[in-house]
């Protein structure tokens, strides 16, 4: 009898150690993939604070917080699923879902330069496009987060292919682990650095009103009486803890409208990379080529900065060719696209109505 507990404890010993083998296994196939991902995170991100930009303070964290919940439903309950589905069933539809998630993304970033070129042209796209105009604010917010929440989707499916594409021959299920594991960091990641960014100003404010930094941050350790006058050390620091809110205050609206920008940007130029990618895949690589080759002479024309200058070069290369798809997809969209979705969702109600 105690050699069998012996021999049980052996068993339990060994699997505890095979799962701290899988564990650490977990931990460092996420990270290496996370790393992979970085550039897809990282204009994720620079994206989504734009959908924040214009609404009452009090309203900025409950939207990030409703677009963070989106995004993690979106990798959790329908990419991690489709993704290991499609990788085991039909692998070859990977790609051309991504080239059309691409496609939208180019669409979206076009659509937005349009409207800053164009404004009046812009709108009536617009109307024709969505039909009815969102007059209500909570309508308003709510077409923001559905629309965070789409590209959101495009970036993630993008992110998690990555993911699945450096994952070595695993088991099933320590492909979902690991899958899960990236989707629910990289989102705490995203939409923690897009709250603390949207809410800088916020901070700032606090910061320049405060006459006594020092002391506030001792009284976050013991009570401090509200009477009490600022020490030496508030007085001593408090100019640059004041003048440092100030300048949140005064320099987060042209950060957040420079993020703008670049999100946008970002969009075109990742939806751009994707579609290039996926033609190379299927042999039309003169595109991705010609793009290596520009960013490859950048490089060796400015050897200090040689892996910047590659970067931009290649990113501005994907940008126009995005910038090409996109404004393609303009007039498709509102001439036949548009149409042909709202006669389609036309003739559902009515039928819907029939049957009822």
């Amino acid at each position: 009898m105690a050699t069998g507990l012996i021999a049980l404890l052996d068993d339990v010993a060994g699997l505890a150690k095979v799962a701290a083998a899988s564990l650490d296994d977990v931990t460092a196939q996420a990270m290496k993939a996370g790393a992979k991902a970085a550039g897809v995170v990282i204009d994720d991100a620079a994206v989504t604070p734009r959908y924040v930009v214009g609404f009452a303070a009090e309203r900025e964290l409950p939207i990030v917080g409703r677009i963070a919940l989106g995004s993690l439903k979106n990798k959790l309950l329908y990419l991690l699923p489709a993704a290991l589905a499609l990788s085991l069933v039909a692998p070859w539809l990977i790609t051309p879902l991504l080239m059309l998630g691409g496609a939208y993304l180019c669409y979206e970033g076009t659509e937005k330069v349009y409207e800053a070129l164009f404004p009046h042209r812009a709108h009536q796209h617009e109307a024709a496009v969505a039909g009815v105009a969102v007059e209500d604010v909570q309508g308003f917010e709510n077409e923001k987060v559905s629309g965070a929440i789409k590209t959101d989707f495009i970036l993630s499916a993008e992110i998690m292919a990555i993911t699945l594409a450096t994952l070595p021959d695993t088991s099933f299920w320590l492909q979902a682990v690991i899958l899960a594991t990236v989707g629910i960091g990289i989102t705490a990641l995203v939409y923690g650095a897009v709250a603390l960014i949207v809410k800088a100003d916020d901070a700032g404010v606090a910061l320049a009103a405060d006459d006594r930094p020092v002391s506030r941050l001792l009284g976050l350790l013991r009570p401090l009486s509200p009477s009490g006058a600022p020490s030496g050390a508030d007085r001593l620091l408090r100019p640059v803890t004041q003048g440092f809110g100030r300048g949140l205050v005064y320099g987060m609206p042209f950060f957040l409208k420079a993020l703008s920008v670049v999100g946008t940007a970002a969009m075109i130029w990742v939806g751009g990379g994707i579609i290039v990618h996926g033609l190379e895949e299927y042999g039309f690589s003169a595109l991705a080529h010609a793009v290596e080759a520009a960013a490859e002479a950048a490089g060796h024309a400015l050897p200090p900065i040689a892996a910047a200058a590659e970067w931009t070069v290649g990113a501005l290369g994907f940008g126009i060719l995005g910038l090409a798809v996109g404004a393609a997809l303009i007039p498709f969209v509102q001439h036949i696209a548009a149409p042909a979705w709202k006669r389609l969702r036309g003739v559902s109600r009515a039928e819907a109505r029939h049957t009822s």
